[in-house]
């Protein structure tokens, strides 16, 4: 059997769990820059006239109106959260795959002599004591049947948030009360084209021929369909894949018309994706630029460009890369506009020790002063130490606009909750 536990309203209910008068009322997370809404809790979803993903200045009156309490996003808060519950979930089984910052499968295949569904209940009230955060929990034979079980842990009432499908009887009543589009692993398109032909539910999905789902679904599809029948073919994942491509593009503040900032910003960002290239031990054999304006304007001038170096060595080295990047950066800058965002993104990702050096560069004296890097930061905080380039004391004039962020609980010793 495999279990996968999904935290409810995971980012609404982060901010909520440092925040007990919200307790019952609305809320809702922003995007970067304060720009849309991306999560909701159960309270807010109920206030129809939210619409999610819709531009906050739209819909700002709304939400005050109504009494909704709004966050700016607060990624590192949410990440230490996530890491909390992933290591509760090792505690109830040796097999782990975290599937997304608020979701994970678990193996539950050696428990067949225990009640799964009073397993089910401990896993979910031990998250809850001991991080305050809800989860619904679904057990199932396969992947795809467990995130239905989920779904309906969720949905009906009855069930308290934990459903175990461990008979077939179960398994066909869930394929029945499910419609294709609520499934794992169908997507719209293939969703609007089963509805075409009068295949509502999963149970509809299942009925059809193999051949047909061969050929209209490619072998997604067909997988889909077999773990449907209880067939395993997703197996569970003891390690993540490494990364094909690391990157990070955020919108600036304000825009911005001189490359100094602009240049500063592309630094910050090459120094977290090289970061985490170390994190996963590979290097990169090319690097990517990109600068863009606001295309949403419908005063300034519009100009995007992008262009990609291919690195003399593969190298996860933030100082050699933020050299390449900053020559990048300036053959594709152009003055007189208005710019929005910049972005990087390494690619051609290989493990690091098939790295191929020369007579004229080594990398032994680089990597032990990355690792003296790294280790710094770990222990006194993100960008306590950073390339020259990057300006701290400058790093507001172009950072992301989070006027309504919470603090940083779990992270830093200056934001710690007081009572």
């Amino acid at each position: 059997m495999i279990g996968i536990i999904d935290c409810n309203s995971f980012y609404a209910s982060c901010e909520q769990v440092f925040r007990p008068d919200l307790k019952g009322k609305p809320v809702v997370v922003l995007s970067n820059n304060d720009g849309c809404v991306i999560a909701a809790n159960k309270e807010a979803k109920a206030l129809t006239q939210i619409p999610m993903f819709e531009p906050v200045f739209k819909i700002k009156d709304q939400l005050v109106k109504h009494g909704v309490t709004f966050f700016s996003s607060n990624y590192t808060l949410y990440g230490e959260m996530s890491d909390r519950v992933m290591r509760i979930l090792k505690e109830f089984s040796p097999l782990v795959e975290i599937y997304s910052i608020d979701e994970s499968f678990i193996d539950l295949s050696g428990l067949a002599h225990i009640d799964l569904e009073a397993y089910g209940h401990q896993i979910k009230d031990r998250i809850l004591r001991y991080t305050g955060l809800p989860v619904g929990v679904g057990i199932a034979p396969t992947k795809v049947l467990s995130k239905l079980a989920n779904r309906r842990a969720k949905k009906e009432e009855e069930n308290n948030h934990v459903y175990v499908m461990d008979t077939e009887e179960k398994r066909m009543d869930s394929l029945q009360w499910a419609q294709t589009k609520d499934v794992w692993g169908i997507g719209r398109k293939h969703a609007k084209r089963l509805q075409e032909i009068g295949k509502h539910s999963a149970l509809d999905f299942t009925e059809l021929p193999l051949s047909w789902v061969r050929e209209h679904m490619t072998v997604v599809g067909e997988r889909t369909w077999r773990e449907l029948k209880g067939e395993v073919c997703l197996p569970l994942q003891s390690a993540p894949q490494p990364k094909k491509a690391i990157g990070t593009a955020k919108s600036f503040g304000k825009k911005l018309t001189h490359i100094d900032l602009i240049e500063e910003a592309c630094s910050y960002y090459i120094n977290e994706v090289s970061e985490v290239l170390r994190n996963q031990k590979c290097c990169a054999k090319y690097l990517q630029v990109f600068l863009q304006t606001n295309y949403h304007s419908q005063v300034d001038k519009q100009y995007h460009k992008s262009i990609t170096v291919t690195l003399e060595m593969p190298t996860n080295n933030t100082f050699a890369l933020n050299v390449q990047g900053k020559k990048a950066l300036r053959s594709i800058f152009k003055p007189g506009y208005r710019y929005k965002k910049v972005g990087v993104c390494l690619s051609g990702i290989i493990p690091e020790n098939y790295v191929q050096t020369n007579l004229f560069q080594q990398n032994s004296e680089k990597a032990g002063l990355m690792d003296a890097f790294d280790r710094i930061n770990q222990k006194f905080g993100k960008s306590t130490l950073a390339p020259a380039l990057l300006r701290k004391d400058k790093i507001k004039d172009w950072e992301l606009v989070k006027e309504q962020r919470s603090p940083r609980y779990t992270t830093q010793w200056k934001e710690l909750l007081s009572i």
